[in-house]
């Protein structure tokens, strides 16, 4: 895309009270507040997902507080839960970039790819990581396409989960995490299409509701 036209910078004004209103959703939930410049980076992405909201169906929560207090503390809580020496992520069916741009933005040293096959979302992502000046990949297709294995998976809101699941899996390097995002109702179905060569670990709930949780399985070495 080209550059963005001049009223799609964020304002003085509205960057601080974003980035302020994110910490304090943080810290409502019991999670701590991010630093001053991981925070700005949240509110300019917050900014430019409204923006484009306006114009094409990116997620249906539209409003400034609910992608604050639903998208971002819920992908800000699943970056934090990832288990230690990931070094490749890839978010499957990234849709508006959740949870893989705030997991990059919140784990800088784990190289995260995007994929995302409707192409207006991809083109989206695209515009993200050059406004966010994050080393993102964006891959605009079906991630089942992809050929390298990687060390996590992300799924969050995809279409026939426990489907989803299985091709992600096949993604996962020996010894890798799946990492899910659903709900508890979904949990069982998803835990029944990957048993054999996997461990799930306890499922963490996500803040904000007592139904959605984080479901993080570790494929066998």
């Amino acid at each position: 895309m080209g550059a963005r036209p001049a009223e799609d910078s964020p304002t003085s004004e509205s960057s601080p009270s974003l980035a302020a209103c994110l910490n304090d959703y943080l810290v409502a939930t019991g999670l701590d507040s991010v630093d001053a410049e991981t925070a700005g980076r949240f509110s300019e992405f917050c900014a430019l997902l409204l923006r484009w909201n306006a114009r094409m169906n990116l997620t249906a929560i539209r409003d400034e507080e609910g992608i604050l207090s639903r998208h971002f503390v819920e992908s800000i809580a699943c970056a934090r839960a990832l288990p230690a020496g990931i070094a490749t992520l890839l978010d499957f069916g990234s849709g508006a970039g959740f949870p893989g741009i705030p997991i990059a933005l919140c784990r800088p040293e784990i190289a995260v790819t995007l994929a995302e096959s409707q192409g207006k979302k991809a083109a989206f992502l695209r515009e993200a990581v050059r406004t966010l000046g994050i080393s993102v990949a964006v891959h605009s297709g079906r991630a089942e396409a992809l050929a390298q294995p990687f060390d996590c998976v992300t799924l969050r809101a995809v279409d026939r989960m426990p489907e989803a699941v299985q091709a992600a899996s096949a993604l996962v390097a020996p010894a890798g995490w799946l990492a899910i995002m659903t709900t508890e109702a979904e949990l069982g179905p998803i835990r029944a299409t990957n048993c054999v060569g996997w461990s799930w670990l306890s499922p963490i709930v996500l803040p904000g509701s007592d139904r959605r949780v984080l479901a993080l399985g570790q494929r066998a070495g």
